[in-house]
């Protein structure tokens, strides 16, 4: 009896689940259901895959080995699907996107629904890390980044840029008085990042004409958690526009110091693997991304960027 693709499927899920369990989750079976997967595959190939204790799953070396081979033909039967596809004009499969959570909850999350509407074969799943992961490592087809890039095995594509600026909840600056001028905010509670400190450089003219370096009272690893901390008022933050347009239209940040401010944008590309082709799940996703959120009229702090 030969191997079968379900077989395959419910191994290498286990293994980037963590359990047979999460697996079962993941794939709508059974936990007994996986566990005869499994146990069908050992044996089948007459060997151990997977060392069980109570606590934890092991691979084997021989498991090791399976699992990429594992890999490449699951991958070489997506993408013959997709080929099909294609031929369809109707792009599909599986895209695994990953971008910092703050971009993921204010620019992706609102194009799903229309994402999926426009392209209902393609298994889009959504990952967040604010760290820059590796795309290998995670099982990722395409990250979203914002900054500069520095990794040169990386082909990018830009997307746009985003408009950074300091902010302010009107209950802080009621409760502490609003700025003035740039020397004014040594006496205020400024938010800043733990990492990198270029994020700590706010596009605020200081005597010597260049960026302002911070030293911020209360940082944070996230943006998104810098966002929610300003709405607080917990303090002034410095954030790019795609954050905070829903908040500035409702008043519940306003800009601080405008006439002293800089234009300062932070670069947005899609970043993918050299050797990855720009298989048609991902170039749609990205057309899709480019066209409805950073070309769209109500969002002209933000500019689009060309197709790389």
């Amino acid at each position: 009896m030969k191997t079968t693709l379900d077989e395959l499927q419910a191994f290498a899920t286990v293994i980037d689940a963590g359990s047979i369990t999460a697996a079962a989750e993941q794939l709508g079976q059974t936990v007994s259901a996986i566990s005869r997967s499994l146990g069908r595959l050992e044996k089948k190939l007459d060997v151990t895959l997977l060392r069980r204790t109570t606590r934890r799953l092991e691979l084997t070396e021989e498991g090791a080995v399976f699992l990429a081979q594992a890999r490449k033909i699951m991958g070489a039967v997506e993408h013959a699907e997709e080929q099909m596809a294609l031929r369809r004009n109707k792009p599909a499969g599986r895209l695994r996107v990953n971008a910092a959570s703050p971009f993921v909850l204010h620019v992706l999350v609102p194009l799903v629904a229309g994402f999926r509407a426009a392209y209902p074969d393609i298994e889009l799943e959504l990952n967040s890390s604010d760290q820059i992961i590796d795309l290998l490592e995670h099982r990722t087809d395409v990250a979203i980044r914002i900054g500069p890039l520095v990794d040169s095995s990386l082909h990018a594509r830009p997307l746009g840029s985003g408009l950074l600026r300091v902010l302010a909840s009107p209950a802080y600056l009621k409760a502490h008085g609003r700025p003035r001028t740039v020397d004014e905010l040594a006496g205020h509670s400024l938010l800043g990042f733990t990492q990198p400190e270029s994020l700590n450089a706010w596009p605020l003219r200081n005597p010597a004409g260049d960026r302002l370096e911070i030293a911020p009272a209360l940082r944070a690893s996230s943006g998104e958690t810098l966002r929610q901390l300003a709405l607080a008022s917990a303090g002034m933050v410095c954030l790019a526009d795609f954050m905070t347009v829903a908040d500035r239209a409702r008043g519940d940040l306003v800009q601080v110091l405008p006439s002293a401010t800089i234009e300062v944008r932070q670069p947005i590309h899609a970043v993918y693997y050299r050797n990855t082709a720009l298989v048609s799940r991902i170039a749609c996703f990205l057309d899709y991304v480019a066209a409805q959120f950073f070309a769209a009229p109500a969002q002209s702090p933000v500019k689009s960027g060309e197709r790389g």
